[in-house]
Formats: structure tokens, sequence, C-alpha cells
């Protein structure tokens, strides 16, 4: 097993590159099985889902090859089954992306029941629904979904709740589908938006991604092509929290300002200065903040993957900060893992209470899941001492060289190997 080790207390300086949008490339992985052709991808993030979705689309037959640490090279022509191996799908959530495209190509898709972080009831019912109106059946057996439609042709459908995953899903199957579809309640996310515009550029007519209602005209041409996956707005977050959370000064490059509005204004709410230029943000720390509240709510509300990174920082705000978590039911745990850490957090439901601390101090910690995990980091950089942190396979599933990157800022923070029995002595 391996855990971070973080001597805290030192602000973050300096600039950092922001890489690939893991939430927009673990969709057009998947995606690329429309084209059945070749397709090359660039400013893919190097993170353990894609290294997932790589063996994926091998096990189904595709050919996928590294021309450097962030461009593939995909083909799809060579796809020769419907169905994604248990032991591979479960492992990660999106790989029920392969449903959609699979479902679209060939009219039949089996993927397991999806794993991912453990943020409560995750149900897939939209995804489902979208899938019948187009025409298909479903079922589960042995733990697979399985989807099949003799023929797709499009419809309109209204979804019950607003799902990214579902949106998403509901555009891979109707690209191909006879006629046109229309989508509404629809997610409006960054990552929404670009595997729309991968999927026109693939050869699909996708239109009216980022507004409440997308319109989709099936096409049997699609194609291989070259693009270029956008920046991913919570890693580009989480090193804004950062170098507010550490009372630091941090450039990050290659972002859009426009996807990082909410969390710009909430630093501005609470003290931190921000500013921004066309591709990049200027965050500079304070010596205090003051508390503000925060609803979690579908883009262009605050992005509920930085509600941890944000809880983090409200920790020692002065006076009671409120979050309330309105996409997920299970997502505070971490706050536990902060409470080790001298954090004043109270949590009912889908609410907490944070009331700010003098300081926090280091602790013994394990990641819970994904932002989880890099609340935890960003808490143990705040605190003076060494804080241990486990369970870090969650936090190097979304973040890119997250040590090297926070090194280079002058942070403290080192990966180590320890045996498991030392692990749960610890935790």
């Amino acid at each position: 097993m391996e855990k971070y080790i973080v001597n805290g207390g030192k602000p973050l300086r300096g600039e950092v590159v922001i890489s690939g949008a893991k939430n927009a490339a673990v969709a057009i992985l998947p995606a690329t099985v429309l084209a059945g052709d070749v397709c090359v991808l660039e400013n893919v993030p190097d993170i353990s889902d894609i290294h997932y979705e790589i063996e994926m689309l091998k096990s189904i037959g595709a050919s996928v090859e590294r021309l450097g640490r962030t461009r593939l090279r995909i083909d799809t022509s060579t796809v020769n089954s419907a169905v994604i191996p248990h032991e591979l799908g479960v492992k990660m959530r999106a790989s029920y992306y392969f449903l959609g495209s699979l479902l679209s190509r060939f009219g039949e898709g089996n993927v397991p029941m999806p794993g991912g972080c453990d943020l409560g009831a995750r149900p897939i019912d939209q995804h489902l629904k979208a899938f019948n109106a187009l025409g298909a059946s479903d079922e589960l057996d042995y733990a697979m979904i399985c989807v099949k439609a003799e023929h797709l042709r499009g419809e309109h459908i209204f979804f019950d709740t607003v799902s990214v995953g579902a949106t998403i899903n509901a555009m891979l199957a109707a690209s191909m589908a006879e006629g046109t579809t229309i989508l509404e309640n629809v997610a409006k996310e960054p990552h929404v938006v670009d595997v729309a515009n991968f999927l026109n550029t693939m050869g699909a007519d996708v239109r009216g991604a980022g507004t409440d209602v997308i319109k989709i005209r099936g096409t049997r041409n699609m194609h291989g092509c070259t693009y270029t996956i956008v920046p991913d707005q919570i890693e580009a977050g989480t090193f804004m929290v950062a170098a507010a959370a550490t009372k630091g000064d941090i450039w990050i490059r290659n972002v859009e300002p426009k996807h990082l509005e909410s969390i710009t204004s909430k630093l501005r709410v609470v003290g931190a200065t921000v500013t921004e230029s066309d591709d990049s943000v200027h965050v500079v720390g304070a010596d205090r903040y003051t508390s503000t509240n925060i609803k979690t709510m579908p883009h262009p509300g605050f992005p509920t993957d930085l509600q941890p990174v944000m809880g983090a920082l409200l920790c020692t705000a002065e006076g009671t900060s409120i979050i309330t978590e309105g996409i997920w039911d299970s997502r505070f745990k971490y706050c536990d893992e902060l409470i080790k850490m001298g954090a004043s957090i109270q949590v009912n439901g889908r609410v907490a209470v944070f009331e700010g601390v003098e300081k926090l101090r280091p602790a013994p910690v394990k990641a819970t899941d994904l932002r989880a995990g890099a609340a935890l980091v960003i808490a143990a950089l705040m605190a003076e001492g060494q804080s241990e942190i486990a369970e870090i396979q969650h936090v190097e599933r979304g973040y890119v060289d997250i040590v090297k990157k926070i090194r280079a800022l002058g942070g403290d923070i080192t990966k180590v190997e320890i045996p498991e029995d030392a692990l749960r002595k610890a935790y």
C-alpha cells in the first residue's frame, strides 16, 4: 500500500499547468467506438481511470497506442465484442459510457454494474430511460447491465433529474440513431460540451450542448478524427483552493476561466484574490478568511466535486460556514477525517456546519473517495507538522502527478510504500 507523507505549514507558490479533464476523457474514450476508425486524442490525463478504460477498449478488440504521455491513437475498426469484462468494468463508474457507444454502433452493449467512489445511491435509471425511449430493451443478468435494440430511433426525452452521465450516454446512443433526438433537462457541465464537440468532430450532429436542450440528428457516417480534450476544471479549482488555503500565490495555467466562475466567486467572497486572464487564473491567499455558505448544484452552480476541497479551507475561516450538498447523499465522509485534524464540523444528512478553528493540526487520515482525498491533501498542507494520508489510490484516479505538481510549488509531500499491517494499525 502507498500513502502520502505531508509536512504542512508552507505556502504554495509558483505556477501549475492543468491536465486534460478527467470527466471528459472517461466519456470520450468509450465514444471512440462510434468512429469505427482511428482517433487521435490529445491532452489525455495520465491517471488510473484512463488506464482502466484503455484495457476495456483492448478487451473488446480495439487497438490503443501511446504516442506520448498525453496522446493516444485509438483504432476501433477492429472492435469485435459488445461485452466489457466484469473484472474491468467494476473498477470505475464511467465504464457505463460503453453502454451508449456499443448500443449505438452494434445494437447491444453489456457492461457490469459500475464501481467508483462511494457517494451514496447513484442509480442509472435515467440512462436506461433514454435507451428505452430510443427503442432499446434492458435487463440485469449476473450483475451485468445488458441493453439491446434491433433499431434505434430518435425520440423526445425529458430527464427526471439533471444527470451528467445520462446526458452523455443519451448523446452517444442517439448519435447513430435514425431521425432526430431531443434531450431536455440536460446537464450543462463543460465536459458534457466537450463530449458533444468530440462527437461532432467524428461526424455527429449534436447541437445545444451547454444549454437546457440538446438536439441530435442521427447519422451512420461517423469517422475518425484528432481531438484535444478540454482542461480539467476540477483540478484547476483544487489548486485554486490550495493556493488560498496555504496562504500562497499560484498561477494556474491551461484553464478556461469561464468554467471556474463559481469557485472564483466563492474564493473572492471568503477573502482570497483571484485574477483572470485568457487561459490562466492567479490566486493569492489572505492571512484570514471569512465564513460563507455553499450549496452544490449542477453547472453553472457550485460543483459537487469541489465541495470537499472548499470544506478544507472553511475549517479555519472565521465564523460559521454551511455546506449543503445538492447532488450526492454521502459526500461528507471526509469530514470525519478533518475532525481528526482539529476541525469543528457537524454533519446532518446533506448539510455540514463548519465552525472555524484557529488552525488544523497534523494527523493520520485516509481518503474515502477521490475528492475527499484532495481535500485531505489540502488540509495536510495547511496544518503545521507531519500528516499521513492513506488510501491514496482514490486521489490518483483523478489527479495527474499531484505529488510532483505540489512539490514544484514548494509543498513538502512524498509518496511512500508501507506494509498493510502497519496501515491497519494506524488508521
